[in-house]
């Protein structure tokens, strides 16, 4: 199967990217500050405790945007309240052909948003459809691969879309920041999205980064104590962001030396790179074993599912399922194919994992 993952960032760049937050910490926080866990509740005057603003301002400045907010719900929560933000209820809203993102897509219904579908591949196919819907009020892209054969470049999207009608577009860059070179509004879109559970931070917390214009108006509603990111949550935020992106980058380089190795299993009938929804490895068996291989595996120490896909607990590799958007485009997968993602782990812990799997009495070939 061709596929298309996601460019990955060198560890020398991911190193740069640790350096660069670093830089936009202390630009924001004095010493003291960043060794304490941060203030709690609503601070007159800014309805949100002083640390999360100040982390939203050092997140604003790595990410060279205009302003940040961290809220609840973590990814999901991100995109629905950007959503929430850029289009009003019952508005139409552009999106790729591919299945939505089933979190997404039940955002999508509970705001009352009526989704137009365009090839996001074929710049031309999205020219045609906004010109057929010039009442589009906004665009949702979301920057990993929502089905194997996806290949468009993000920027050219943001790009595409752009030229034909200045709407809002909002992306989804879960599993991409920290990753990738640029995040969505880096290549200009108005917010970007993104789960911080992902990358190494707290459970629940979401970010937006992007327009101010957007932010402000999220500011606006989410004046509730309970709905704040408290102080020691935006601290680990930021921990977070610091050591997500030389631990991805070493992930990234595992999953590619990979490849080969797999590919020479006898059990195997293919491999490939894939982000589906993270950059993982997709291997496909001559024979439909994965439930089984995945229950082995278990076994042999692999994780069976994710927690919060590459959170600060997800340190062995895991084993799973093939995503759902893959799943949904072809059932059939479900029984033939599992995902490795590498997690900490090293190549050769995964290839005796996997092998140990595959000869075990429990599958059949």
């Amino acid at each position: 199967m061709k596929t298309y993952p996601l460019e990955s960032i060198t560890l020398d760049q991911a190193r740069d990217f640790q350096f660069r937050m670093v830089d936009a910490i202390t630009k924001t926080f004095t010493g003291t500050e960043s060794l304490t866990r941060g203030d709690l509740g609503v601070v007159p005057g800014l309805n949100k405790p002083r640390t999360t603003l100040k982390a939203e301002q050092a997140i604003a400045r790595f990410f060279d945007a205009e302003a940040a907010i961290l809220v609840r719900g973590s990814g999901t929560g991100a995109i629905r309240y950007a959503l929430f933000s850029t289009v009003k209820p019952g508005g139409k809203l552009l999106v790729h052909t591919a299945p939505i993102y089933s979190t997404t897509e039940t955002s999508v219904r509970m705001l009352g948003l009526v989704p137009i579908a365009a090839d996001f591949n074929d710049p031309k196919e999205i020219e045609r459809v906004m010109q057929e819907n010039p009442d589009i009020e906004a665009a949702l892209v979301q920057y990993t691969r929502q089905v194997p054969e996806d290949c468009y470049d993000m920027k050219e999207v943001v790009d595409t879309i752009k030229r034909q009608k200045d709407i809002p577009i909002v992306t989804d860059d879960n599993y991409a920041v920290m990753k990738v070179e640029r995040i969505g509004t880096q290549c200009g879109a108005d917010l970007s999205c993104f789960s911080t559970f992902k990358l190494q931070g707290p459970e629940g917390i979401g970010c937006i980064v992007g327009k101010k214009k957007y932010i402000d108006a999220l500011i606006r509603e989410h004046y509730s104590g309970g709905s704040q990111t408290q102080g020691w949550e935006a601290m680990e935020v930021l921990r977070g962001l610091v050591n997500a992106p030389v631990a991805l980058a070493i992930q990234a380089q595992v999953i590619e030396s990979l490849l080969a190795k797999v590919q020479e299993l006898p059990q195997v009938k293919d491999a490939f790179i894939a982000n589906a929804q993270s950059k993982v490895l997709i291997v496909e068996f001559h024979e439909p074993v994965a439930e089984q291989v995945l229950a082995r595996a278990e076994k042999l120490g692999a994780l069976p599912n994710p927690v919060g896909a590459e959170s600060k607990y997800e340190i062995a590799p895991m084993f799973y399922r093939v995503s759902g958007t893959f799943r949904k485009e072809d059932p059939t997968r479900e029984q033939r194919m599992i995902r490795i993602n590498p997690n900490r782990t090293g190549p050769d812990t995964i290839i005796e994992i996997l092998k140990s799997a595959l000869e075990s009495e429990d599958v059949c070939f």
